[in-house]
Order: C-alpha cells, then structure tokens, then sequence
C-alpha cells in the first residue's frame, strides 16, 4: 500500500445541512446531493486540491456500507487541517467558518511550536484546524 489518501468521506447524520454549511457557508464547489435514487446512496463528493476530496455521506448509510453498527461519534477521534500561509490568514479563515456556522472549539493562538493555530467544529461535531506553519509554504 502506497502512503496516500485520496478521499476523505465524513459521516454526516444531516445531508442537506452539511451541504449547506460547505457549499454555501465554507464556499467548497460540489454539484450537490448526487445519488439519491439509490438505497445508501445518497452523498455530496467535493474536490478538494491535489485531486483529494471529500464526501459527505449520512452516518447510517456509512455504517450499511462498511458493514457495522452505527456507533456514537467522538469529535476527538482526528482533526481535518487547513493550513495556510499566515498568521492573517487563520483569523480570517476562523472568521469566515464561524460565519457560516462553524462552533469555535479554540481561538486562533500562537502554539508552542511556534505556529499560530484555531479549530472548529463542522455541524455534525467533525474538528478541523487552521493552522500556520513558519516553516511550511502552502501552493495555493
């Protein structure tokens, strides 16, 4: 197995919310609710850079797929990253997910490390973070 992902896929418990929040609130280009004439099939696929993307994709449908019982979700199971070139840029990154919806979990702060760093949360409870790295130059 090569070290690469190439599709993140985030149980959601509502679709058309959850599109909402990233098409319209975060901006995130998608063609919308596809696959809807199918059992469990429903979903919103996202591009993301670098060929990656990101599905959205309702929790109990996820579970039928992969064949286990739905389970509680925990918002401290990962962190989803953005990173960005300037410490300008979290604040205004953070300022933008707070305004389409987002919950704050941690301010934007200068780390120990030396970066400058805030999360939030999507509204199905998923975690991102926005950070800076000093040592990092993200393409854009």
């Amino acid at each position: 197995m090569k070290p690469r992902i190439t599709v993140i896929t985030l149980g959601v418990d509502d679709l058309e919310r959850s599109l909402a929040f990233y098409r319209d609130g975060l901006g995130f280009a998608t063609e919308g609710i596809i696959g809807q004439e199918f059992d469990h099939g429903a979903a919103v696929f996202i591009d993301l850079s670098n060929g990656l993307k990101l599905v959205l994709y309702p929790r109990t449908s996820l579970a039928t797929e992969i064949g286990i019982p739905q389970s509680p979700s925990s918002p401290t199971e990962f962190t989803l990253s953005h990173n960005v070139n300037s410490q300008a840029e979290v604040d205004s990154v953070m300022e933008h997910a707070q305004k389409a919806g987002a919950v704050i979990t941690k301010p934007a702060e200068k780390t120990f490390w030396g970066g400058y760093t805030g999360y939030f949360q999507d509204p199905d409870g998923h975690i991102w973070e926005v950070a800076w790295n000093p040592a990092w130059h993200i393409a854009d």
